[in-house]
């Protein structure tokens, strides 16, 4: 029967494993050619509306919104070329000669080099006008321009309009090195009139607070993505690849059920006890005594119990371990093509941080500094490294946590210190003496 039932799920599983291990060879085809097409779709829109010119408004007399449209599928396409032509390098590098013959003998044929070439070369030729143009660099220089609140943008001297005098004068700087003879304050109520005397002012302010708003749909979108999808890979990897191979190759009964002594200790507690309980309910009980075979038999059925729930808690472990090894890869798959997406999320968070008041920035870091080195926090993290070593099944160090307690809460304590006393202190010297009158 054992023999039946493993026959008919390996013939269930090897065609699965067989198709996935196509996809896996047609991978440069295929991410080849998704670039290529979307290239050629660069090319069509160049071609219908820009005269084949690059996609720009000085090539088209088109409105603001119709630009907007076009530079928002252009976006989309050279993304999506991006990505493919990463995914292509990176599985050219793991080709091989074992790799190609496999692809031969399950009848998979490759592209010619001349056409791969023909291919790169289009590609090429259409992303080449975009790699250093005015999409790009606005881009880039609207991530970079500090966005404030819509409520403060009158506020700002970011929308100062730009003349031929101040053209050299817009270097960016950071703001640990802004440094001024006169007050801050003084300096903005001058820039506030400013920015209200000058008639272009509406026109700027409009345009920032639509930066602003790009940049906080990038930033939630990419978060969005970086918390669900490894959730997801988790999920359906567990479901529909690991599950299956685990239960494959653990269904025989000679498979050790417990992973580690701490689980067999748990188990044999739990048959203790109920051995105890069911002595105790008899004694206090009217019924007649059990006798010596009813209560074996009795425990007996209570270990069967006891070894399936444990040898589905091990399968359940060692699901999660690899289940959690494709959600890493996820994860750092998403960071290595989300680049501009990051630089995006920095400069939300740079905005979010250093726009909050001294008050607020105190409690903060004072509520971090409390929850992960504070006197209370090694109790957490103990709860922390108990329950990832029982995710992961394996049995709890007692010496590593507590020698990992001892030294990780101190390495983030110096580096909370160093950031307060090395950025925070120049950034905002009114937060940090809030944060240690706060502290005291």
């Amino acid at each position: 029967m054992v023999s039946m039932r493993s026959t008919v799920s390996s013939q269930k599983i090897y065609p699965f494993l067989l198709s996935a291990y196509k996809w896996y060879l047609l991978t440069p085809e295929r991410s080849l050619s998704t670039a290529y097409q979307a290239a050629i779709k660069i090319k069509e829109i160049e071609d219908q509306h820009f005269n084949g010119n690059k996609i720009d408004s000085e090539f088209t007399i088109h409105s603001a919104s119709v630009m907007d449209y076009f530079q928002g599928d252009l976006q989309k396409l050279l993304k999506t070329v991006q990505m493919r032509l990463t995914e292509f390098k990176a599985s050219r590098w793991f080709a091989n000669e074992s790799k190609q013959k496999a692809a031969l003998k399950l009848g998979i044929e490759y592209s010619s080099p001349a056409l791969i070439l023909e291919k790169l070369e289009f590609i090429d030729q259409v992303t080449s006008k975009y790699t250093n143009n005015d999409i790009d660099t606005n881009y880039n220089n609207s991530n970079s321009s500090p966005v404030v609140p819509a409520t403060d943008l009158v506020n700002s001297q970011q929308f100062i309009p730009k003349t031929s005098n101040q053209a050299n004068k817009n270097t960016p700087k950071g703001k640990t090195n802004t440094t001024g003879i006169l007050p801050r304050s003084i300096l903005s109520t001058i820039t506030r009139l400013q920015v209200e005397l000058d008639p272009e002012s509406e026109q700027n302010v409009v345009q920032n607070f639509r930066k602003a708003q790009q940049r906080s749909i990038i930033s939630i979108r990419f978060i969005l993505l970086l918390i669900i999808v490894p959730l997801l890979t988790h999920q359906l990897s567990k479901a529909l690849i690991v599950s299956p191979l685990v239960e494959h190759f653990r269904h025989d009964k000679t498979v050790e059920v417990f992973l580690n002594r701490e689980m067999e200790e748990e188990g044999l507690l739990a048959l203790q006890r109920f051995e105890e309980r069911t002595k105790f309910e008899a004694l206090i009980s009217n019924a007649p005594p059990l006798t010596a075979e009813e209560l074996e038999l009795k425990i007996k059925k209570k270990a069967e119990e006891v070894k399936e729930e444990f040898r589905k808690e091990s399968d359940n472990a060692i699901k999660n371990v690899f289940a959690d090894i494709f959600a890493v890869i996820t994860f750092t798959i998403l960071l290595l093509v989300s680049k501009r997406s990051i630089a995006v999320l920095k400069e939300f968070f740079d905005n979010v941080v250093y726009g909050l008041s001294d008050s607020a920035k105190a409690f903060i870091i004072i509520l971090f500094t409390d929850v992960f080195v504070g006197f209370h926090s090694p109790h957490g993290w103990e709860v922390l490294l108990e329950g990832i070593s029982r995710h992961w099944g394996l049995p709890a160090n007692r010496d590593f946590i507590f020698l990992f307690i001892a030294t990780f809460p101190v390495i983030l304590d110096t580096i909370f210190k160093y950031w307060i006393f090395r950025y925070l202190n120049r950034i905002s010297p009114s937060a940090v003496a809030t944060y240690h009158n706060m502290n005291e």
